[in-house]
């Protein structure tokens, strides 16, 4: 019983690792005994996480890393290699930008900077990481989806395009793969209190309209997505794959009988 809600002597990789969901991921993961490695585009907000993991005592280590590079997204799975001997257990993508406009302003150059950023990074790393998940014998891959890969929301339609392609690569990962010992599963998120979604939460019309529609009736906080992701890396979770979760306070079931109070 032990063995299944427990993650000692597994590795681990989280891109976009040093702050929001990425650094609740990294809490999750290391507090069930995970070994991980940890990727972010800041170095300052990279070494200020370091810090505070080696304080807790986790065993965490870091690296600067832009994944929307690929030169850079292979110097990562090499330094990855290196430090886990050839072997890794767990894989989160857990990296999202996004520029809204109306889709009829969209620009060549935003279509490129969200599917470089968003979607290539996700496919190639898991790509580079596939021989590693196989050696360790029991692999796992989180992608960090979004609802609005799964509904039509406010986000604009590049950034939700991007998140409903892992949504499908998930799937087709956990088909193609399974017989390699790797599962493949997408988290899906509702807004979430990070940077990233902060902007939108600031809009009092949008939040509003947010907590109106949502049965919980609020955004979400990091680490109640972290405690999901964390559940599909544990060997209790060796018969899930394929699956889009969605984290979104009941959002994305919500039809027409909810009814938010007066």
């Amino acid at each position: 019983m032990e063995k299944r809600w427990s993650l000692q002597g597994i590795t681990a990789l989280v891109t976009g690792g040093a702050s929001g969901i990425g650094h609740a991921i990294v809490e999750e993961l290391a507090g069930f005994g995970a070994r991980i490695h940890v990727c972010d585009i800041s170095e300052t907000m990279l070494n200020q996480s370091l810090s505070e993991w080696e304080k807790k005592e986790f065993r965490v280590s870091g690296s600067i890393c832009d994944v929307s590079s690929h030169p850079e997204r292979e110097t990562l799975m090499h330094t990855v290699s290196a430090i886990f001997d050839g072997k890794l257990n767990i894989l989160v993508n857990n990296v999202g930008v996004i520029r809204t406009k109306p889709t009829t302003e969209y620009v060549a150059e935003d279509f490129s900077f969200h599917i470089s950023t968003n979607l290539e990074s996700a496919y190639h790393l898991s790509q580079l990481s596939h021989p590693f998940l196989k050696a360790s014998g029991s692999g796992s891959i989180v992608f960090i989806s979004s609802i609005a890969g799964v509904v039509s929301a406010d986000c604009g339609s590049i950034y939700s395009l991007t998140k409903g392609a892992l949504n499908q690569l998930a799937r087709n990962l956990a088909c193609e793969w399974a017989r390699d010992g790797i599962r493949s599963n997408a988290v899906a998120p509702n807004f979430i209190h990070t940077a990233l979604a902060q902007p939108f939460l600031d809009d009092a019309g949008l939040k509003k309209s947010l907590n109106s529609r949502t049965p919980l009736g609020r955004a979400g906080e990091p680490r109640e997505v972290a405690s999901l992701v964390a559940f599909l890396c544990l060997p209790a979770a060796s018969y899930i794959t394929g699956q889009t979760i969605c984290v979104d306070g009941g959002l994305t079931i919500n039809g027409f009988s909810y009814q938010p109070e007066p």
